[in-house]
């Protein structure tokens, strides 16, 4: 104990609270007990958990299980929180007690500690207002925490569909743009039939729009909660009316339609509408990978590669070689993408991890899920403002390797037959002659007429 320190008793004794803080001794104990990671609480958790504290403070008033003038304090408490005051008092690291116990009492030691100012106390006194007795009143650790994961993750979903929706734009808008710029198709990394840089750029729009809806499929999932179900789902020292109050209330506090879950009991067992919502993560990490990976090709070189555009240079790409550029963006955003799969992996492990009445893996649970649909939706972000907006296309470029591809010997199938096409492919191939010239010099037709099948078959999709 310094001079700085108050003293403060709990079932296990007396321990030194840090003075000018408003969190009490069980979130002291937290922080000697668990210096691990470093990270405090995700703000959305926070901001979450406190209104679950204030809907609990209203249902429970309503009820008349709570004195008003208590229950009004603790709601001012509440809303300064809400408001952005007193974040720096959750310091509880995010590996904690199983289930989130410490983060709890931290939430009720600063609403407590704030209301007893308020009403003529002082910090470090549980009078008038105790933390388990009023602020944690028809509640446990075990309804309030995965409740505050689902409100949470409610609370950062539409920033991550907007995020991936802006990206799925400036596609569409490169798509109308390069409709019909027709350039060589690739399979297995090889020349094949054409297409155009419009389809591509409209398949990463589509594919993009399609992650967006099965994250939204996820949204009802997470509307329904179990709070009011208290340790073990029974609704245990819970008032008359509770769970349809306390979810009402949060309903018009997030403006989501939060509803009581069927089965309390299951809300605190079973993680799996998270796992789901982590599931959906996860496919759209997957394919913002590929769909990186392929900007980078298409902008590889740019002598030596593909070059058939060009990203937009956000910095020097080498400290030694002068003038190079790197695709930076997308770089950043495979490894993201990266580490959002492990996160997901951990999630999975921790989903299984529940036992009985209890999943106790949630805070570290919580702060995956967190963690990848924050850093997804800022690397998105990030990306699609400096990585997509302002690419530009070499048109030249993308015709000047369309007809060095033999891949366009595909075109004489049904006009010579496969086994003769592919003839004036292996010809195309070993002398490095465009198709284009061979099929004019053999008098399959003219130059300019096949360039015309050609562009035809890759806006079109196929030959008339």
């Amino acid at each position: 104990m310094t001079t700085t320190d108050r003293i403060e008793k709990d079932s296990l004794g007396e321990y030194p609270v840090p003075a000018e803080a408003w969190y009490g001794i069980q979130t002291a104990r937290a922080v000697h007990n668990f210096p691990v990671s470093g990270r405090r609480p995700d703000r959305d958790f926070i901001i979450a958990h406190a209104r679950i504290k204030r809907a609990a403070a209203v249902a429970n008033a309503e009820a008349g299980w709570l004195d008003r003038k208590l229950a009004a304090a603790i709601i001012t408490a509440a809303d300064a929180i809400l408001d952005g005051g007193y974040l720096e008092e959750f310091v509880v690291d995010r590996f904690q007690a199983g289930a989130g116990t410490s983060h709890n009492m931290n939430s009720n030691e600063v609403i407590a500690n704030l209301a007893n100012v308020a009403l003529g106390g002082k910090k470090g006194d549980t009078r008038p207002v105790h933390p388990n007795d009023h602020v944690n009143m028809g509640q446990s650790t075990n309804d309030t925490i995965p409740t505050a994961i689902r409100l949470a993750a409610l609370a950062k979903l539409p920033r991550l569909t907007q995020a991936i929706e802006a990206m799925a734009a400036e596609f569409a808008v490169l798509a109308k743009q390069e409709a019909n710029t027709v350039k060589s198709g690739r399979t297995h990394l090889q020349d094949a039939v054409p297409t155009t840089l419009g389809r591509e750029f409209a398949a990463y729009a589509f594919t993009l729009r399609r992650c967006n809806a099965q994250l939204g499929a996820t949204h009802a999932l997470l509307c329904d909660i179990g709070l009011g179900g208290s340790a073990v789902g029974t609704s245990l020292n819970t008032a008359p009316g509770y769970v349809e109050r306390a979810a009402a209330e949060l309903a018009r506090l997030t403006g989501e339609p939060i509803v009581p879950a069927a089965d309390l009991s299951a809300q605190m067992q079973s993680m799996g509408d998270l796992q789901q919502l982590s599931n959906a993560i996860r496919a759209l990490a997957l394919e913002v990978t590929r769909i990186s990976n392929d900007l980078r090709l298409l902008a590889s070189g740019p002598r030596t590669g593909f070059a058939e555009i060009t990203l937009p240079a956000v910095q020097p790409g080498s400290s030694i070689m002068p003038g190079k550029v790197n695709p930076v963006m997308f770089e950043m955003l495979n490894q993201v993408c990266y580490q959002v799969l492990g996160q997901d992996a951990a999630i999975a492990l921790m989903v299984q991890a529940g036992q009985l009445e209890l999943n106790v893996m949630m805070p570290a649970l919580g702060s995956a899920l967190f963690d990848a649909m924050d850093w997804l939706t800022n690397a998105l972000d990030a990306t699609t403002r400096k990585g997509v907006h302002g690419l530009t296309v070499d048109r030249a470029r993308c015709r000047e390797l369309l007809h060095t591809s033999v891949g366009l010997a595909t075109l004489l199938n049904t006009a010579i037959g496969y086994a003769a096409a592919a003839e004036v492919a292996k010809e195309s191939a070993r002398s490095g002659r465009p198709v284009r010239d061979l099929v004019a010099e053999k008098g399959l037709m003219k130059a300019d007429e096949f360039e015309r099948l050609v562009e035809q078959a890759a806006i079109e999709g196929k030959i008339k």
